[in-house]
């Protein structure tokens, strides 16, 4: 039976440029470290990656210590708090500000900054809109960090960042902005500048490129003025800000995948938004309740919730028939809370117990949506209801 993925928030099919550039990296062995011709030639490798991944990024003449590549987007989430937050702790306020729909990377992070003494304030994203006058409140006290992410990885809402991160800028230069923009990457535009964002987190395994490797751009005023450390200390690879031998292959393959997905981004994400369009119209059609953000969001991600039907019930029956979507993030797809992004919504528990997330990419097919609708379709027509 062929698979119909429609999970993409959840992971990407390796793309053939990816593929390739991993397949020829492989017959590189050398250390990137190395001084010698093998090290070169595998460091040649590892150079050429960063200058494509940062210029989809829309960075140009990438400068040393700018791109820094990790294992995953939750290291370098990791890196961008802890390391910012303790380069000179409590320097000048004990205020981290984020939102109430983190990633669990971004979420985790701050409830280690709170047990650690830190006072982290959450602005509110209700309905799929972040409460920037909120968030412009919240800059009142000092603040050391505003971390939060571009597009939300379940219900694919756009927040609009830029706002906040400016106005942190205005209030105070010192303070650093951080942007998971892990879902936003390729499917809206925006360039660290254009959002204000001194550090800015993206994985390669949301854009078809191979699963463990992430990165973090970093804004050369962060270090020139020596406002991030390591959080991962060691031999001093990747400038001295995330030490480890480099994983060469995996980081070529996220370079090619970056630099073939820059290249068709305005025909992908057009696709993408006609796909979830036409799911939409299905759906309106079958009465489904769809949890669509009142402001912005991304092309790629669609929320639905269903009648009564618990997520895992109906999933089992989608995958039964070669469909895969999801009951939410895949990072927290084994957890029996509910999920907090979709309680930041407004949905209830109840109707958070019965979503689930469709997420697209350019490889999808109008015939893939149609069938993703006939099985929603014969599903609520034959599965058990929940007794409230």
């Amino acid at each position: 039976m062929p698979i119909k993925y429609l999970d993409n928030s959840a992971t990407t099919p390796l793309c053939p440029e990816a593929k390739a550039a991993m397949t020829e990296a492989m017959e590189v062995f050398g250390n990137p470290s190395s001084l010698h011709a093998a090290g070169q030639e595998a460091h040649t490798l590892l150079n050429l990656a960063r200058t494509r991944v940062a210029a989809a990024l829309g960075v140009k003449a990438v400068k040393p210590g700018e791109l820094i590549f990790t294992s995953c987007g939750t290291e370098a989430s990791a890196l961008a708090i802890f390391g910012t937050v303790y380069a000179k702790p409590r320097r000048f306020g004990n205020r981290v500000i984020t939102t109430d729909c983190e990633h669990p990377s971004v979420e985790e992070a701050m409830k280690r900054l709170e047990a650690d003494g830190l006072e982290v304030v959450r602005i509110p994203t209700k309905d799929g809109v972040l409460d920037v006058e909120a968030a412009i409140a919240a800059l009142e006290q000092p603040t050391v960090l505003v971390s939060m992410m571009m597009v939300n990885n379940e219900t694919g809402a756009h927040f609009d960042v830029a706002r906040v991160f400016a106005a942190a800028k205005a209030k105070d230069s010192r303070t650093v902005t951080h942007c998971d923009a892990v879902q936003g990457f390729l499917k809206v535009p925006f360039t660290p500048v254009s959002i204000h964002a001194d550090l800015v987190t993206v994985s390669a395994h949301k854009i078809h490129g191979p699963k463990g490797v992430g990165a973090l751009y970093i804004h050369p005023d962060i270090i020139k003025t020596k406002r991030i450390i390591p959080y991962l200390p060691g031999g001093g690879q990747e400038s001295g800000l995330r030490s480890g031998t480099e994983n060469v292959i995996g980081i070529c393959g996220f370079g090619a995948a970056a630099q073939a997905g820059f290249a068709t981004r305005a025909r992908d994400c057009a696709h993408m938004t006609a796909l979830r369009d036409r799911l939409e119209g299905k759906l309106r059609d079958m009465g489904v309740q769809m949890n669509l953000p009142a402001a912005a969001r991304a092309p790629h991600v669609l929320n639905l919730t269903l009648p009564d039907i618990k997520s895992q019930t109906m999933l089992n029956f989608l995958s039964a028939k070669g469909i895969c979507v999801s009951s939410g993030s895949a990072c927290s797809s084994h957890s029996t809370h509910v999920s907090p992004s979709l309680a930041a919504f407004g949905l209830s528990a109840h109707e958070a117990d019965c979503s689930l997330r469709v997420s697209f990419s350019a490889r999808n097919t109008e015939d893939e949506v149609d069938a993703l609708c006939e099985a929603l379709e014969q599903g609520i027509g034959t599965l058990v209801r929940i007794r409230r």
